[in-house]
């Protein structure tokens, strides 16, 4: 299963991904940890520290591999099945976590992610996952990773969404567009909620059969933030781990819930 997580700047899609990988991982997934946001920061909201994050060789760099599994190093290409093994030396682990970054952010005038967003759409669609394997995708704030088409090969998307006009109309735009691109299932989730009115805006705009849930905000998690992330992973607030549950339950058969549940 490969999950992108994407919304508006700032409406906590981040510390959503970071808790749904550590989530997975305590139910004995094996879990992609992909950072494909430019801003780089769901290293740190796992846990790892950040001067290891940042010496961490993004995967956009791996383009003698990619030359010679593809025999070209053109804008658009595809890895073969031998991708796995390839980013070997792209990934962190922790634990059964194992963390990739696509990139990091640009100097002022610099040339656009036509390459990043390019590596990012073959490493989705070419990733070859086992039965307990899990990709999650902390995604670029936006709709820019839609427009080129990034998010072609993914099963789930979650879109993150604050109780704002503007950052609803994100979440509306970001799922009519992954619906164009084919992806068969999008959610919604409502993140800093802090009152029954914000509740109702959020309920008013998003069609109730695709929300998993309402996060409210949370002090802790926004302290962490402060601090530059959790040194032991996310915090997890109660509703949070409900909505968390409620994806998982999307993505695992009956048997496994009860292998889920059992390792939480």
């Amino acid at each position: 299963m490969k999950i992108a997580v994407s919304g508006k700047g700032g409406v906590g899609k981040t510390t959503l991904a970071a808790g749904l990988v550590h989530y997975l991982a305590g139910c004995g997934y094996t879990v992609y940890a992909v950072d494909a946001d430019a801003d780089a920061s769901l290293g740190l909201a796992l846990g790892l520290p950040e001067e290891v994050v940042s010496n961490l060789a993004p995967v956009v760099d791996m383009r003698e591999d990619v030359a010679r599994a593809t025999g070209g190093s053109g804008a658009f290409f595809s890895l073969n099945p031998d991708a796995n093994q390839l980013l070997s030396r792209f990934t962190l682990r922790l634990g059964s976590i194992l963390f990739l970054k696509m990139g990091s952010v640009k100097q002022g005038g610099t040339s656009c992610y036509c390459r990043e967003n390019s590596v990012l759409h073959a490493l989705v669609s070419s990733l070859l996952l086992e039965k307990q394997e899990v990709v999650v995708m902390d995604m670029s704030a936006g709709i820019e990773h839609l427009t080129r088409g990034t998010a072609r090969g993914v099963d789930l998307m979650l879109v993150v969404t604050e109780p704002s006009r503007a950052s609803l109309q994100t979440a509306r735009l970001v799922a009519r567009l992954a619906t164009d691109l084919g992806v068969s299932r999008v959610k919604f989730i409502g993140n800093k909620v802090r009152s029954e009115a914000e509740r109702d805006l959020i309920s008013a705009a998003l069609s109730p059969g695709d929300m998993l849930g309402n996060i409210p905000f949370a002090e802790a998690i926004w302290q962490g933030s402060m601090a530059g992330g959790q040194d032991n992973g996310p915090v997890l607030t109660p509703e949070m781990e409900e909505v968390v549950g409620r994806i998982v339950s999307l993505i695992v058969d009956t048997e496994e819930k009860v292998a889920c549940s059992a390792g939480k």
